[in-house]
């Protein structure tokens, strides 16, 4: 089975170190017209998704127009209502990969 290319994103942590990620899936909630974007570490394998070890961090996002061409602005996710649609969205992704396989 071949591994399509996922987008890579590097995300400073407050002490500045750089951390490299892979997106996992992008998505839009059309009620609110809020982008969320779900990263997981590289180097994390996907049986670890399967196994509920890998670590997935979420984010609301907006595309920049940077100097490269296009950026993301990352922005924290902060209310129970969005981390609950963020994780019913992560285990039907989780539920397709499965019945993918």
């Amino acid at each position: 089975m071949t591994q399509e290319e996922r987008e890579r994103i590097i995300i400073p942590d407050e002490n500045g170190d750089e951390h490299l990620f892979e997106e996992l899936f992008k998505f839009t909630v059309d009620e609110t017209g809020k982008n969320y974007i779900l990263l997981v570490p590289v180097g994390d394998s996907e049986e670890d998704l399967e196994d509920d070890m890998q670590e997935v961090i979420a984010f609301q996002y907006e595309d920049k127009e940077g100097d490269d061409g296009s950026d993301l602005a990352l922005m924290p996710i902060e209310s129970d209502e969005e981390w609950a649609m963020v994780e019913e969205m992560l285990n039907t992704f989780v539920a397709e990969q499965d019945d993918e396989e």
